[in-house]
């Protein structure tokens, strides 16, 4: 979350509470019932607990700054308290069977939100619910006339909160409201985009396996290659390890389609299309020095069928776009050396 933010939280928790009372009951009772029963819910960015008496039991409330965390333990005594950031949940993997988020992603800069997002995916389990609002509009920064002045928030479209909650791993996704906007949502067993600004490249898998869903990180499988050719050829540093390759390395990840399955031969022309649609608006606001798509299959479908592996003319989202032969084991036609040799070529994206 934003710094100042939460200094400004921390001495504003009366006013906060005396002027923004809950009214979103019926959506807290509606999270409610759809909640894992066998799990607790967490309250992201709980504020001064106004919303705490209206979530199921257990309930664990969260937020940044302490002053709103001691609050929140007096509004509900029967809660588990604790301060931690958004953008590092302080949970081990699917501890919750539900997150209801009012207004607190909203302070999370929105490059950023995909990654906040990736770790709430870690933190809750696979079909719990997760609901979170957000301020509509373009553009990060102040508010004006704000009665808490200097507090950051990120302003968002309809049609990029969806891009991004279903990029982070999330189904079933429905944005409504006007003034906050709404993001309902669930957990899918899949796998959440590693991304954000200023990569080298983006890597675009056709869509994760299930193994890769369920261990947390993409090509998996150990007869998959991609790690040691991206290892051998300089792409990353460490193997397996997608968050230390976007910070480290600069390299992102994503996928054409986001449903796990055995293999990709069980997705269809037209997930590919729509999947392909999504990443292409994510290279647009994102701009990658360029992105690589691992499998010339989901090309094919989606983009150009008759495209040969290097290189792609037109490009993709307004960036050098690269597309290479598939690194699972299946592909026998398609050697280590040879995927090493495709993967620093998709270093050196050609000049504009």
């Amino acid at each position: 979350m934003d710094r100042p933010t939460i200094a400004i939280y921390e001495g504003n928790v009366d006013h906060y509470e005396t002027h923004r009372p809950p009214i979103h009951h019926d959506r807290a009772r509606r999270f409610a019932a759809l909640r894992l029963a066998d799990l607790p819910v967490l309250d992201a960015g709980c504020g001064p607990g106004g919303y705490l008496p209206h979530l199921p039991r257990p309930v664990v409330a969260l937020d940044a700054a302490a002053s709103m965390v001691e609050r929140a333990r007096v509004v509900a005594p029967d809660a588990a308290a604790v301060q931690g950031d958004l953008a590092a949940l302080p949970f081990k993997a699917a501890a919750f069977g539900g997150a209801w988020a009012r207004n607190s992603y909203v302070h999370v800069p929105s490059t950023m939100l995909p990654m906040a997002l990736r770790d709430l995916h870690r933190t809750v389990a696979v079909g719990a619910p997760v609901v979170a609002s957000f301020v509509p509009g373009e553009g990060d920064g102040t508010i004006a006339n704000d009665d808490l002045p200097g507090r950051f928030f990120a302003r968002w479209s309809t049609d990029r909160l969806n891009d991004v909650f279903v990029g982070a791993g999330f189904t079933d996704v429905v944005v409504d409201g006007e003034q906050p906007l709404f993001v309902n949502s669930s957990r899918a067993r899949t796998l959440a985009d590693t991304v954000g600004i200023d990569m080298r490249v983006l890597v675009c898998g056709l869509n994760p396996s299930v193994i890769s869903a369920d261990i947390g990180y993409g090509f998996a499988s150990p007869s998959n290659r991609f790690w040691k050719a991206a290892m051998a050829s300089g792409l990353v540093s460490a193997e397996r390890e997608p968050g230390r390759a976007l910070s480290v390395d600069g390299i992102g990840m994503t996928d054409i389609v986001k449903r796990a399955t055995p293999r990709s031969s069980e997705i269809s022309a037209d997930e590919y299309r729509r999947g392909a649609d999504r990443v292409r608006r994510l290279v647009e606001w994102l701009q990658p020095g360029a992105i690589c798509f691992i499998g010339l299959e989901g090309w094919r479908v989606a983009v150009n069928r008759n495209a040969r592996a290097g290189w792609q003319s037109d490009g993709f989202g307004g960036r050098p776009a690269y597309v290479m032969p598939s690194t699972s084991g299946l592909n026998a036609s398609a050697r280590l050396a040879d995927l090493v040799e495709h993967l620093v070529a998709a270093q050196a994206p050609p000049e504009s």
